[in-house]
């Protein structure tokens, strides 16, 4: 299976504090990955160095067999950053818009597709607000819009369904499963276990290391628990040798 996303002995310093050390993460085509650990451990960090928005220390980051950072790559790669980079003074609609305005669609693809993202979050009856009159929640559901707003082969969603209640994080959760169908990659973060019960493969991270990796049911069959936030705390204290259950 080919390779979408791959970090090879990635480490990352700021002056001498090691936030990430040593991570090997192989993505593969038409996957969920996730990426779980508490606040803290490094996976925004490691978001960021995919992306191209921070550089490693040390190793090497591949997406779509490109070296990043690329600027070719951000036409293949949606991102929703933990922080909401929105434009306050302007509408949902015209931060839309602009992102959708950034990338190669036709005027009638950029319609089309505005329309599907602003319907996907439920943001269609405040399109006309300004985002500064936004909720945080609201504010959560326009990034994750504009980070699918090109129909990228690539998305990577940092805690996208913080400040989002159950009722809309289901549905959206049904759609990432439905693009993963289409064969796009997805590479998510988070803290909620029932959401990494929902991905395909997991690596889990403790203070800017992978203490363990594989399948949501690989992981806990290997540990002998039905339960992922358990398996995280016991892989903490016993990090297997090569971080990796197959």
């Amino acid at each position: 299976m080919t390779s979408t996303i791959e970090l090879i002995q990635v480490s990352k310093s700021f002056g001498k504090k090691n936030v990430l050390k040593a991570i090997n993460i192989k993505v593969d085509a038409g996957q969920i990955f996730g990426l779980i650990g508490p606040s803290g451990s490094g996976k925004t960090t490691l978001v960021k160095i995919i992306v191209g928005m921070d550089q490693p220390s040390t190793g090497q980051v591949q997406v779509l067999n490109t070296q990043v950072p690329n600027l070719k790559l951000l036409q293949s790669i949606g991102y929703m950053a933990q922080a909401d980079a929105l434009y306050n003074d302007l509408t949902g609609q015209e931060n839309l818009a602009f992102f959708a305005s950034l990338y190669k669609l036709s005027k009638e693809v950029k319609k089309e597709r505005i329309a599907y993202a602003a319907n996907l979050v439920e943001l269609t009856p405040h399109l006309s607000k300004k985002v500064l009159n936004y909720s945080g929640g609201m504010k959560r559901r326009l990034s994750l819009a504009i980070a699918l707003i090109h129909d990228p082969q690539i998305l990577i969603l940092d805690e996208p369904t913080v400040g989002i209640d159950p009722e809309l994080r289901k549905s959206i959760w049904a759609e990432i499963v439905r693009l993963k169908s289409e064969g796009k990659t997805i590479l998510i973060t988070t803290h909620v276990m029932d959401e990494a019960e929902k991905c395909d493969q997991l690596a889990m991270v403790r203070d800017g290391e992978i203490i363990s990796n594989g399948s949501p049911a690989t992981l806990k069959s290997h540990y002998n628990i039905n339960s992922l936030e358990e398996v995280f705390l016991k892989a903490g204290g016993e990090k297997d040798e090569n971080n990796r259950i197959s």
